[in-house]
């Protein structure tokens, strides 16, 4: 009888493998097209993509915009596909991001990005696909098959595709990245640990995910495996957001998971941590040494509070790479813990056709 989970299982172990082949054989790839677009000087960025790989271009938006000063916004592929807009992007640079390069509506919006002016990059898993055909230039994240339906190993590595794209335009040496793999081992190695946290959560119905700044990508990438694989009610919001109005269901019986490594974005969430715990809520931190820190001082870790560490060591841009791991861990052991199976998750396929 097949194990439940084993294909997710397999494919968020690879990850270590998976981001020191792209170090070793993609920089070459990302530095390539970084030459191209600073050729090009280009003014804004659009950004495309659907499902996980959407939030992949999150993370590029903080990059582009921290790193580059360059102003970013996420594109509505339904804007020219099926409303026909064809909007003046001479100058502007549009990237699309998918791990199989077959949604139609990306494929048709980099297309018709192109015959507007702009200058396109695909970033998938398939450099034969046609959305890769569609764009001028392509960097093949190096991912090798997936095949579970819950995208893990991709994420990862669409998120330092984009990262050495850009710190390569941004004058970049790539150091920062060297110690990822290692981060992801350690991280992956913890999944008994993250086994124990999620009987914690078992029958929980519904949890609330937030960070600010370059965690709030994982947030949100956090959210939706935990809603496609053990069907929780996952809810993502920047830490700022969650002030804004969605504190007020926050309850003891409402879960929330901070992610919070080391950095400004803990910083920014330190006032939002503390108005969570005053609410009673159960909070799960991913954080570094500082946010155990601030967890003690606020009493939470003597309250019913969580805390699993993050690696020390990385710089706070790099830390989304690999902070998803044990949120990847989690959203499976919730799924098996409640009897599902996170490799055949309802209703859900590989590539979902969208137009």
């Amino acid at each position: 009888m097949p194990v439940r989970g084993a294909l997710m299982a397999a494919e968020i172990a690879e990850q270590p493998d998976v981001l020191q082949r792209l170090l070793d054989h993609g920089l070459a790839d990302a530095r390539r097209v970084a030459g191209v677009l600073a050729g090009r000087a280009p003014r804004f960025v659009l950004l495309a993509a659907r499902g996980t790989s959407d939030h992949a271009a999150l993370y590029a938006k903080y990059l582009l915009e921290i790193r580059l000063g360059l102003p970013c916004g996420l594109a509505s592929p339904s804007t020219m596909t099926a409303y026909g807009a064809r909007p003046r992007l001479t100058d502007c640079l549009v990237v699309a991001v998918s791990q199989s390069g077959a949604s139609p509506d990306l494929v048709e919006s980099m297309t018709v990005a192109r015959a507007c002016g702009a200058t396109t990059l695909a970033v998938t898993n398939a450099p034969q696909s046609d959305l890769a055909a569609a764009a001028e230039l392509h960097i093949d994240v190096r991912a090798g098959g997936e095949r579970a339906v819950a995208a893990t190993k991709t994420y990862s590595a669409e998120c330092l595709a984009l990262w050495l794209m850009i710190d390569a335009l941004a004058g970049g040496d790539a150091a920062a990245a060297r110690g990822l793999p290692g981060a992801a081992a350690g991280l992956v190695a913890r999944r008994e640990e993250v086994a124990g946290l999620a009987q914690v959560y078992r029958f929980a119905s519904r949890v609330v995910v937030t960070g600010r700044g370059y965690s709030y990508p994982t947030a949100r990438e956090a959210a939706i495996k935990l809603m496609e694989t053990s069907y929780l009610a996952a809810h993502a919001f920047s830490g700022a957001d969650l002030l804004h109005g969605p504190l007020a269901v926050i309850d003891p019986q409402y879960p929330v998971v901070a992610v919070v490594p080391d950095g400004v974005g803990l910083e920014a969430m330190k006032p939002v941590l503390r108005r969570v715990r005053a609410s009673g809520a159960d909070v799960l931190l991913l954080g570094g040494s500082h946010a155990l820190e601030e967890m003690r001082a606020t009493g939470s870790a003597a309250d019913g509070g969580r805390f699993m560490g993050l690696p020390d060591g990385l710089a706070e841009e790099v830390h989304p790479i690999v902070d998803i791991l044990p949120l990847q861990w989690l959203a499976l052991e919730i799924a098996v813990a409640r009897g599902l199976d996170p490799d055949a998750p309802r209703g859900l396929s590989k590539v979902t056709q969208t137009w």
